[in-house]
């Protein structure tokens, strides 16, 4: 089974957003990630990092390219705010995307919330003249968002949940926790990856008639957070022949 699964075993799928402010849609998880995490939900953030940079990471590094040759006199501290704006507004829409009650529907809408600011992130890298396709981005993306607090231990895990994946593959899955233990384990990792500290805030779409989960201010407080720790990071590490702020 490729997707979420509903408590009566029927499959949950993510309902087609609408349109953001700039005329995009927010893009829902592959469905092969999706059976990768509910596989192995303890590595579900790892699973998540790697197919970012995979699938991402291009995308990144063609805007950045195209928006140099259409902005010639931008700088990289110009091209990561237009990357940050744009992110922050899909994080603020991205909360209650799936149109599914319950965790199902919980866990839905925090990955949607990972997977856009984990896109984010790889434009920023872009903006600064890193290379959002190089495997290193995996391991940024989880001390960025801070499922890990170095890059070793980063790297450490993507290497774990890359030979689990591979097991896997090999010997099947062996024995499936129950449906609820593994959406519940995934929830939380995909939370932690977001940001999203209020367990009780996340999880409020379980309970029948409580709030959506996760409002637009959290969202886009969780994403600007975000978006600080990038910038200030491959600020540091970018290309030095990308153009420097202007000194007033």
């Amino acid at each position: 089974m490729s997707e979420p699964t509903a408590a009566d075993g029927q499959p949950v799928t993510p309902a087609s957003p609408g349109p953001t402010p700039t005329g995009e849609a927010t893009e829902a998880l592959p469905a092969t990630l999706w059976d990768r995490m509910r596989r192995d939900p303890q590595y579900a953030a790892e699973h998540l990092a790697v197919e970012a940079v995979r699938r991402l990471g291009p995308e990144a590094a063609q805007w950045a390219r195209q928006a140099r040759a259409e902005q010639p006199d931008a700088t990289a501290e110009n091209l990561a705010e237009q990357a940050v704006r744009r992110f922050v507004n899909r994080a603020r829409l991205s909360g209650a995307v799936s149109g599914a009650a319950g965790l199902p529907g919980a866990v839905i809408d925090v990955g949607v919330l990972a997977w856009t600011q984990a896109r984010m992130v790889l434009h920023i890298a872009a903006a600064y003249g890193v290379d959002p396709v190089h495997p290193d981005r995996a391991a940024d993306l989880l001390v960025l968002q801070r499922v890990h607090k170095v890059a070793a231990s980063a790297r450490l895990a993507l290497g774990v949940a890359a030979g689990r994946e591979r097991a896997g593959a090999l010997f099947g899955g062996g024995g499936q926790a129950p449906l609820g233990r593994v959406m519940l384990r995934l929830g939380v990792r995909l939370a932690q990856m977001a940001g999203v500290r209020a367990a009780k805030r996340v999880f409020a779409k379980v309970v029948p008639g409580a709030a959506i989960i996760l409002g637009t201010w959290a969202n886009s407080s969780a994403t600007r957070n975000l978006a600080e720790r990038s910038r200030a990071l491959y600020r540091q590490h970018g290309n030095p022949r990308i153009p420097a702020p202007r000194r007033p």
